[in-house]
């Protein structure tokens, strides 16, 4: 009897130690969004900002109803004493918590009705984090009382593929001080034709979309593009969010918290206009309407514009008279300041989506924030490569096996069975239990393979995790980390793939046709749910498009700057549309998204732009892009020159010394743009002014457009009072001016300095000056040419205060003999 009790001891210490905790989402609706279909058991589901009613005897019930199939689920796999069910969650989601073994834990990933089965894991809570990146918590929401009240009564209008309302980002139970009525806002709210109910609420103050030219094209489908302002695609969530979204919102997936999201502008309003669909995109005719019959009519204050033309139009003579750039003309005629996306054709020149001097052009940054992970061999070697997952045990190597190895049949004459997206055409025997290695082809770049099929792959086969292997890289693909419940890992250096697939090939055991005897290949796969900030950042992202403008259809150089900022634009979490089709790793049913893009950044400036507007309500759209412009910042983190990604003479990525043409003015600085001391100020005769006197431009196409006569008073287009000087061609000596005026409360005086590489000689006049407050002054700016090289030449002039402001604006210049 001794020895008996001595045995059941040990059985239960072993116990303890190996179980652990496991998250099991199952099939069928939770309490919030179940509408009926159950035999028995009535509709519980509610709409947005509507809570869920404990008492109800519906809701009770139908929570009693999912329990049970919890508990039998459980009680049918397992005997009774051998698990712990720790909770069981009904309301927000379906499913349990529960203490198991690693064997149970895999005989519930293979059970009918169960959707996934995530281990529970420990980490430090990071928030996702550009704004704590971009100082907004502790140096500008502060300013203007606070998160709940930054952005107040600010209207951020969002020309995208439309909301996804019942988003916590968009919640406007989510504040301490309730949503009143906007005083001058006067848009309109579409109802949801499924639900009969609005889409806004408070939060989201306007919600229309526009599709009569997709419509009449045949392009549009309704079941699937939603005749509504429903987001169907992701993407208008994701930056409607990253401009505006709640502040605190936590950030779940796959049973990890991976921090707290929040807008630039957590309490600005949002206006939607749906003009992008999720099939074939949009229609400029029904852009061109959501901005000029409805935004700009309906008063908001802010565009933000993650979309743009494919290359500069062939339907005018210039860039900047497409009808798209001329109706945000009219749009920052009326007072409405417009942030769009530079475009994503990086890293080449001359890839600008986004030309013209009315709009703020954005840039994509990397910021501190990167997730890496890593592949520890059975040689011990170490291979790094990023995955968003979960570790496999600890001191535990697993056997590797290759998709091409263990495929059944034929299966992969139909199908590239390396790409891992089909779980049916492997044996799950030979993959149970092991690392399964599968090939990065070009199906992922084209996005017809994802990293979310194989992560399911592998969880279909009850693998214990998942290598991707990238053997060659395409100029212009981006590796971005994909969240995962299961151990993964893609390894992006093609180096480090070969050490991976030389050692699988030396390990594994093949008979005389090739066949697997025996795979002895050993790996394990690290934690990869921790990111690691970086002093290096920002940098400019290598898809970010860089410059120089270009002024027509032939790709002429312009006399403008562009891009205008650097903005965070890279690994961006943000809410995300439960139909979301955007990206092929986050296709529906998920809330969030970590996905990089211009895109992304754009929504970034709209919403510090919106912070800009609150403290200056009376500032001109052009004096919030120049207090924008002229703080920010050329030094990274580090104190060291910004760097840019670029492709070197291999195509692999490195880092090269960054310019103008990369970023603007520089990564953008929030608290030092609610106080830039001075101003470049434009308006819409200064924006006519730099059409009427840029060469080739015909007079009677402005006026076409304008319905306004030329001048010529500024001479030549150099001459736009831009944060930023520009000389396409520049012959002997030329010289430009600017006007600033004196936006802080008193009297300060400035000192101008300049500075240029040596190719070009620059002077500035006068040296110094003293502006009142409110005041407007002139200085120019000399340009001469010492020796013609053929590439542009960059510089900067600075005005420093006398009471701590500083004001710097680029210049950019390409000396010609004539």
């Amino acid at each position: 009897m001794d020895m008996v009790c001595k045995v059941l001891v040990f059985f239960a210490i072993f116990y303890t130690v190996t179980a652990e905790i496991y998250i099991v989402t199952m099939e069928g609706d939770p309490i919030i969004s179940y509408k009926g279909g159950v035999n028995g058991f009535e509709a519980t589901a509610v709409e947005s900002d509507e809570k869920i009613d404990t008492t109800s005897e519906l809701v009770t019930s139908y929570g009693r109803h999912l329990e049970r199939k919890h508990d039998m689920l459980l009680g049918m796999l397992f005997k009774e004493g051998s698990y712990k069910k720790l909770y069981s969650y009904k309301h927000l989601i379906n499913g349990f918590a529960a203490h198991l073994s690693p064997d149970q834990a895999e005989m519930l990933r293979r059970s009918p009705g169960v959707k996934s089965v995530s281990r529970d894991w420990k980490v430090r809570k990071l928030t996702t984090h550009t704004p704590q990146f971009l100082g907004l918590p502790t140096d500008v929401w502060p300013t203007g009382g606070g998160y709940d009240r930054a952005g107040e009564d600010i209207v951020i209008g969002f020309i995208d593929s439309g909301i996804f309302p019942h988003h916590p980002s968009f919640a406007s139970h989510h504040t301490s001080v309730p949503y009143g009525p906007h005083p001058s806002y006067k848009g309109k709210c579409e109802d949801d034709p499924r639900t009969k109910l609005s889409f806004c609420n408070g939060k989201i103050i306007g919600a229309q979309h526009f599709a009569e030219a997709a419509k009449a094209a045949g392009a549009f489908n309704p079941d699937v593009d939603f005749a509504s302002p429903m987001d169907g695609d992701g993407h208008g969530s994701h930056t409607a969010a990253i401009a505006a979204g709640n502040n605190g919102v936590p950030v779940r997936m796959h049973g990890y918290e991976f921090g707290k999201a929040s807008g630039m502008a957590p309490r600005a309003r949002i206006a939607v206009y749906k003009a992008l669909y999720r099939l074939f995109g949009g229609f400029v005719s029904d852009v061109v309407a959501a901005i000029d019959q409805q935004a700009v009519h309906d008063g908001v204050d802010i565009l933000s514009l993650s979309v743009g033309p494919n290359s500069p139009p062939t339907t005018t003579k210039t860039t900047f008279l497409n009808p798209f750039d001329a109706t945000l003309l009219g749009a920052v005629k009326a007072g409405v300041f417009v942030a769009q996306a530079a475009g994503n054709g990086g890293p080449f020149p001359k890839t600008l989506v986004s030309y013209s001097p009315w709009i703020t052009t954005v840039a994509a940054a990397i910021d501190d924030r990167r997730y890496k992970n890593h592949l520890t061999l059975g040689n011990g070697k170490m291979l790094a490569g990023i995955g968003l997952s979960p570790s496999t045990r600890p001191h535990r190597s697993y056997k590797m096996v290759s998709a091409n190895d263990v495929l059944l049949g034929s299966s992969g004459v139909r199908y590239n069975p390396s790409d891992c997206q089909k779980p049916e055409v492997l044996n799950k025997k030979l993959v149970e239990g092991n690392i399964l290695l599968c090939g990065y082809s070009f199906n992922f770049v084209a996005g017809s393979a994802s990293i979310k099929k194989v992560a399911e792959t592998a969880r279909h086969l009850g693998a214990a995790g998942f290598v991707l292997v990238v053997e060659n890289v395409s100029p212009g693909t981006k590796f971005d980390p994909v969240p995962s419940g299961i151990p993964g890992i893609l390894i992006t250096d093609v180096s480090k793939s070969m050490d991976l697939i030389d050692y699988y090939n030396v390990t594994t055991s093949r008979d005389w046709m090739g066949r697997v005897k025996s795979f002895n290949a050993e790996g394990s796969i690290g934690d990869g749910l921790e990111p690691i900030l970086h002093k290096s950042a920002p940098e400019v992202a290598l898809f970010s498009a860089r410059g120089p403008n270009t002024k027509d259809f032939s790709f002429q150089d312009a006399d403008l700057l562009k891009p205008d900022i650097l903005a965070p634009g890279s690994l961006i979490w943000s809410a995300w549309s439960q139909n979301g089709t955007d990206e092929a790793n986050y296709v529906a049913g998920e809330g969030f998204a970590l996905i990089s893009g211009t895109s992304m950044a754009a929504p970034h400036i709209a919403g510090i732009a919106a912070l800009v507007k609150q403290k200056h309500p009376q500032w001109s759209p052009a004096a919030i892009k120049s207090a924008l412009m002229t703080t920010s910042t050329v030094m990274d983190r580090a104190g060291r020159p910004l760097q840019a990604q670029q492709y070197s003479e291999t195509e692999t990525m490195t880092l090269v010394k960054a310019t103008p043409f990369d970023y603007g003015s520089g990564h953008v600085n929030p608290s030092a743009a609610l106080d830039p001391g001075l101003v470049f100020d434009a308006g819409y005769e200064d924006y006519l002014g730099f059409l009427c006197t840029t060469p080739g431009i015909n007079a009677h196409e402005i006026r076409n457009f304008t319905n306004t006569p030329c001048n010529y008073k500024m001479r030549h287009p150099s001459n736009f009072n831009s944060p930023s000087i520009a000389v396409s061609h520049l012959v002997r000596t030329q010289t430009v001016t600017r006007r600033v005026t004196n936006v802080a409360e008193e009297e300060e005086t400035y000192t101008i300095t300049s500075r240029m590489e040596p190719s070009i000689a620059i002077e500035v006049s006068p040296p110094a000056m003293t502006l009142r407050a409110g005041a407007s002054r002139e200085f120019s700016v000399t340009l001469t040419v010492r020796s013609v090289t053929g590439v542009y030449s960059f510089g900067e002039v600075t005005l420093k205060g006398s009471r701590g402001h500083k004001v710097s604006l680029p210049v950019v210049a390409l000396g010609q003999k004539r």
